[in-house]
Order: structure tokens, then C-alpha cells, then sequence
């Protein structure tokens, strides 16, 4: 017996293995992360679709991906279940992906505190209009700047970043990594 597991140890033969395709995540090409087969992905397509989905496979430049649709059911005695309600199944070209990442989850919303600005600067400059054709004894000139630079700065933060992941663009790039030993 101890020959024979001798032999076998000695004497194996080599096991050859494939490495799947996979996609790198760049940054100024300095690679973040790295996507393979098998792995979850949060993504926004250029369609505006957004997805967070587990990756099935990658295969000649496109993502098969599969998302699952969970609800959470209540039991009987008052507790909830986690139930899969279904799935579905993907496939977009890895240039289709618009942006990597999930949204950021600030507390604070920009966007919102930027439209509350603008609304109160812009209902700020019509009172000071008012009180200019009504009163120009009362006018104040630095209230209606005032009113002015925060509807300004309210504009601004509005028009902002929507905060969707990392934007693939000029900053951000996707590299699709082809493992395959077939020559096209």
C-alpha cells in the first residue's frame, strides 16, 4: 500500500486548468478591482438601468449576469422570511457599463438642500424686488446679493453629481481580460 501511494505521488500526471475571462476596473491604469465568474456586481448600464446582479460568466467581451428578485414574506407568529421570487438573466457588452459601484449613502441629500436653496434665494430676490418698486427707502441691495449668491450656489449643488458609482469615462476605465488560447 505505501508503494502504491508512493507511485501515485511520484508519478502523477500534470493537470492542466483554464482560467476563466475576467474584467479589471482602472483608475488612471492602476487596477481597483477585478470582476470574475461567480463574483456579485452593482452597475449602471448607459440605458440607465441599474443592477446589482450576480456574474454567471464572462465570455467574449460580454457579462452574463443573473439578478435575483428577494421579497421578504410575514409569517404567521409575526416574523418575516426571505423568499427568492424569481430571477433574470442579463447579457450587455462590457462597453454597455455605464458606471461600477453603488450609489453613495450619505445622509445628507445634495441635490435636495441645492433645490431648497434656489427656491429661497429665487423667493428671497422677488420679496426684494417688491420692496424695491413698493419702498425704495427699505430696499437693501446686499439682501437681494445675498439672495442671489445662494440661489446661485443652490443651482449648482442641485445640477451636482447623482452620487451612481464610479462614472467609466475619462477617470475610470473597464479592461476585459481574454484568457482564451483559441486565436481569432
Amino acid at each position: 500500500m505505501k508503494i502504491l501511494l508512493t507511485y501515485l505521488l511520484l508519478f502523477s500526471g500534470a493537470a492542466f486548468s483554464q482560467t476563466a475571462d475576467f474584467i479589471q476596473l482602472k483608475k488612471k491604469n492602476k487596477t481597483i478591482t477585478t470582476y470574475y465568474s461567480g463574483m456579485e456586481i452593482a452597475l449602471t448600464t448607459e440605458s440607465g438601468a441599474y443592477l446589482n446582479a450576480h456574474i454567471n460568466g464572462i465570455k467574449n467581451d460580454t457579462l452574463y449576469l443573473q439578478e435575483f428578485i428577494i421579497r421578504y414574506l410575514p409569517t404567521n407568529i409575526g416574523t418575516y422570511i426571505v423568499d427568492t421570487a424569481g430571477s433574470y438573466r442579463y447579457k450587455y457588452h462590457y462597453n454597455q457599463v455605464a458606471a461600477i459601484g453603488k450609489k453613495a449613502n450619505t445622509n445628507f441629500n445634495t441635490r435636495g438642500s441645492g433645490a431648497a436653496l434656489l427656491g429661497g434665494g429665487a423667493l428671497i430676490a422677488l420679496g426684494s424686488g417688491v420692496v424695491y418698486l413698493a419702498d425704495k427707502e427699505k430696499f437693501s441691495a446686499p439682501l437681494l446679493l445675498a439672495a442671489v449668491g445662494l440661489g446661485t450656489l443652490g443651482y449648482f449643488m442641485a445640477k451636482g453629481k447623482k452620487g451612481s458609482g464610479m462614472v467609466i469615462g475619462k477617470k475610470y476605465k473597464l479592461v476585459y481580460m481574454n484568457m482564451s488560447t483559441e486565436k481569432k
